[in-house]
């Protein structure tokens, strides 16, 4: 197997830190070599925040080369923006829809970028693009809304979706568990 690299891109507090420890998590326990790398950046001022995930027979360094991306996933829709030129050729996309305005555009100095979706759709035709604020609010609490896409991510990937469940059952809080198991398959039904 070569190897499979996974950039998780999002905005401070929308859990990539947590999404990216489950596909390590995931790969490790799959028998594969794992490196992770997270950068916070800003994050505590909702600033960007990304993860590099990379899995396979071997691998030797936790970054993803600049352009060999084979799968983004994004929180946020600007975030996906920002990072879609690290995407290789053929590479898949996973993002949610949500527009969270950074500061320079909530203080009217920029405008949010339109027309996000086509030109994510310009790199990946078959990109997965998902409302999992909404979804997850129908799951039952918004705060699952990476969990929503990390369901839709899994459908890009090979693991299976019991082993997805049970990583998330250990990873997430014991009083949450329930709500974010309902939020994964929701968000692995709406990619498909």
């Amino acid at each position: 197997m070569t190897v499979t690299n996974v950039l998780m891109a999002g905005v401070g507090g929308q859990g990539i830190i947590l999404a990216s420890e489950v596909m390590a998590r995931i790969a490790a326990e799959s028998g594969m070599d794992v490196k992770k790398s997270d950068v916070h950046g800003m994050a505590q001022r909702g600033g960007s925040v990304t993860s590099h995930v990379r899995f396979g027979d071997k691998v030797h360094s936790p970054l993803i080369p600049d352009g060999e991306s084979d799968i983004l996933m994004a929180s946020e829709a600007l975030e996906c923006l920002r990072y879609l030129h690290l995407l290789k050729d053929g590479g898949r996309v996973a993002f949610n829809l949500q527009q969270i305005p950074p500061p320079s555009v909530s203080r009217g100095q920029q405008e949010y970028p339109a027309g996000i979706l086509c030109k994510v759709r310009e790199r990946d035709p078959q990109a997965i693009g998902v409302d999992c604020l909404k979804i997850a609010r129908e799951a039952g609490n918004p705060k699952t809304a990476t969990v929503v896409l990390l369901g839709a991510l899994s459908a890009l990937l090979p693991f299976k979706d019991d082993h997805w469940l049970e990583i998330l059952k250990e990873e997430v809080p014991k009083k949450v568990v329930e709500v974010n198991l309902v939020a994964f398959k929701m968000g692995k039904d709406a990619a498909a």
